[in-house]
């Protein structure tokens, strides 16, 4: 387990805990209301339970605990063509701004060096300050649009149907090896 400020921790998520993180990532999605980057009824939408389920048993999902253990944010991890793919990051709105989404990544980047795994790289949404300001602050570099592999690239197809995606780009940071 590692400490995240005082009063916080980030462990591997628990079976138990899948319909807390439900609730978790439909209050972080509120944030996006008023953008106008995501249709609205995906905004109502949330990452099914066998998806959390599957990434708990692969060891993919990490969760922020305040102080009683309660689970207040995650991370949700895929491996695709030899990199660490941050799949999301939701922290729960009654929590945010206290640096909990940037404590989330580094454990990410953590994991994808304890993987031997050479970068981590994600999509976003490229001027959002939450999004893609925010991973350029933890060393995430825009991929230019010719350097995407074809895993992105499709990725990007299945967003475009409820996204903005004229909006967002594909980030990688590579991993330090001490």
């Amino acid at each position: 387990m590692r400490r995240v400020l005082d009063e916080y921790s980030i462990t591997r998520a628990d079976s138990d805990e899948v319909d807390r993180l439900v609730e978790i990532n439909l209050a972080a999605d509120r944030l996006f209301d008023d953008t106008g980057l995501i249709d609205d009824a995906s905004l109502l939408e949330h990452v099914p339970e066998t998806v959390f389920a599957d990434a708990i048993a692969m060891s993919h999902l990490f969760v922020v605990r305040g102080d009683y253990g309660e689970a207040v944010g995650f991370t949700l991890t895929s491996v695709r063509d030899g990199m660490l793919y941050l799949d999301q990051v939701s922290v729960h709105p009654d929590h945010g701004r206290k640096g909990l989404g940037a404590a989330l990544v580094n454990r990410v980047i953590d994991d994808a060096r304890h993987r031997g795994l050479k970068s981590v790289a994600l999509s976003t949404f490229r001027d959002l300050p939450w999004n893609g300001p925010f991973y350029k602050k933890l060393g995430f570099r825009e991929i230019p649009r010719s350097r995407l592999a074809d895993w992105m690239l499709e990725l990007e197809a299945v967003q475009a149907e409820t996204l903005d995606v004229s909006k967002r780009c594909f980030m990688r940071r590579r991993v330090s090896w001490f």
